[in-house]
């Protein structure tokens, strides 16, 4: 008797329905076709011990199943219980009615209970773009799935409740759930706050900046100064996620098997910190089966690389073109998967190896071209996708035991939203474009100009700070955003000054 069931495979951060087909006639032995890997074709074992322990068995028949398509490599355990289902109907021992209008998914443990899938949601948005009644799968993922709406979902403990649902005698609860509700419940919920920061008014107001324009930002400064602690408050004035975002945000981290249980919905912008030991692979994704890496799972969020220059040069390199394009590419000989990678990057890093070069009471011990031998580590063209370098100097005790609260994110956040908005409303006719750091050279001139007076401003720093050519496009976008900031229609002197300051490391002898 022939059977069909349907499983999916994820391939990036999308879905493809697989049809498990299952044939049961005369003869022996058990054979799996359809291009599957080491771990799919151990489902044998694993099932034949489930269906065992919980009261079924193995047809002792000769056993086909075909995953169609044929030519895309099935990776993983989660069909265990399609292939179960399927096999179950097919030998007569389950009623085959139904089958058909679910799709099931699922790794087996064997005792018969769900182990928890990747990537749940992707496969449910495809199943109901497919028209499937509803999706099966272990309990663990089932809120996961249920933001989909107009799809029944419905999530199984062990094997045995999906025998008694097919063949009528028990029923599994749907998963209801109201994923607007679900959205906004703690959508301003934020564990960090800028009020708690002491002093640093200066670096505050670099940050609010980076967060109004979407600029990628470097923080510069000793030991202790407090780089870490300001990096890690930012996503909280980033204006709030949409629901489109986060439904995007999820999906990358539901493929990358991230999401922590009984999670449905990613609502808090994300924040990413490696360890800089982290390699490239690891960074941008990739892998024998391709996985979303760090880049990725920052999307929409902050990716905080701390310690810039202890990271190795091959790692940092590999960010060049996922800052540019916003998107990363993994090829393999037979495929290609893309990855989105929208993010905002924000890094820290010491002065010099001793950490004490520029600061205003310890004196550095490095000797003489170690310094600049240790910012080399960054190349020129990755520090010129960083729109903001900002030194930071430690915080001196008056500011310390001030008892007064500083600035709340919160009201930070609220600036930065208008700013936001009157980004939209420009960009609106731009596919892509969200924010000032996405200004392309080509309508640079256009949005970003500047009167006579400002020409000769950034012409005297450009010749008495040294400053390079490539941050000429960053000080006119950086200059935007302040404007933008101010609720001002065009670029002042002022905007163009502020924006000038936050180009250190561009600066002639800055490293000695």
């Amino acid at each position: 008797m022939l059977v069909k069931t349907y499983g999916s495979a994820v391939v990036g951060v999308d879905a493809i329905t697989i049809t498990i087909e299952v044939n049961v006639d005369r003869g022996m032995k058990f054979f799996m076709v359809g291009l599957p890997d080491n771990a799919v074709k151990e489902s044998q074992h694993r099932i034949e011990s489930a269906l065992k322990n919980v009261g079924y068995k193995m047809p002792g028949k000769k056993v086909v199943v075909n995953m169609a398509p044929a030519d895309i490599r099935k990776e993983g355990s989660a069909y265990d219980l399609t292939i179960a289902t399927g096999i179950l109907a097919a030998s007569g021992q389950m009623n085959d009615e139904k089958v058909g209008d679910y799709l099931i998914m699922g790794e087996l443990s064997l005792d018969g209970s769900l182990q928890p899938i990747k990537g749940a949601l992707p496969i449910a948005i495809q199943a109901r773009k497919d028209g499937f009644k509803g999706f099966i799968l272990p309990k663990e993922n089932a809120l996961e799935a249920a933001i989909v709406s107009d799809i029944d979902v419905y999530g199984v403990e062990n094997i045995k409740e999906v025998i008694d649902f097919f063949n009528g005698n028990e029923s599994i609860t749907k998963i209801d759930l109201d994923t607007r509700k679900t959205f906004y419940e703690n959508l301003n919920k934020v564990e960090f706050d800028f009020e708690d920061v002491k002093g640093q008014e200066n670096i505050k107001r670099a940050l609010e900046i980076a967060a109004a324009g979407g600029h990628n930002v470097i923080l510069i400064g000793p030991p202790g100064a407090g780089k870490t602690m300001l990096a890690k408050r930012l996503p909280t004035i980033l204006p709030p996620l949409s629901l489109l975002e986060a439904l995007e945000t999820t999906k990358i981290h539901s493929v990358g098997g991230k999401l922590a249980k009984e999670t449905s919905l990613i609502n808090v912008r994300p924040f990413r910190s490696p360890h800089h030991t982290i390699s490239d692979v690891a960074l941008v994704g990739g892998g024998g089966f391709p996985q979303p890496g760090e880049i990725s799972l920052a999307h929409n969020g902050v990716l905080f690389l701390d310690e810039l220059p202890e990271f190795k040069r091959t790692v940092l390199e590999v960010l060049r073109q996922p800052l540019e394009d916003r998107k990363v590419s993994i090829s393999r000989a037979k495929f290609t998967v893309d990855y989105p990678a929208s993010f905002m990057l924000v890094a820290s890093m010491n002065p010099c190896p001793c950490g004490y070069y520029n600061h205003p009471e310890k004196n550095c011990v490095c000797s003489p071209g170690v310094v600049q031998k240790y910012l080399s580590k960054i190349s020129g063209p990755l520090l010129d996708r960083i729109d903001l370098h900002v030194e930071v100097t430690p915080v001196s005790f008056n500011e310390l035991s001030e008892k007064a609260a500083g600035e709340s994110s919160e009201k930070i956040r609220e600036r930065v939203i208008v700013a936001r908005k009157t980004q939209e409303e420009r960009f609106k006719d731009k596919e892509g474009v969200h924010a000032n750091s996405q200004i392309s050279s080509k309508t640079l001139k256009q949005i970003c100009e500047i009167d006579e007076a400002g020409k000769e401003l950034l012409k005297k720093a450009m010749d008495k700070l040294g400053l390079s050519a490539r941050a000429y496009d960053r000080i006119l976008k950086v200059a935007r955003t302040i404007a933008d900031l101010e609720g001002e229609q065009n670029i002042s002197t002022n905007h163009l000054a502020e924006a000038i300051q936050y180009r250190s490391l561009d600066r002639d002898g800055w490293a000695g």
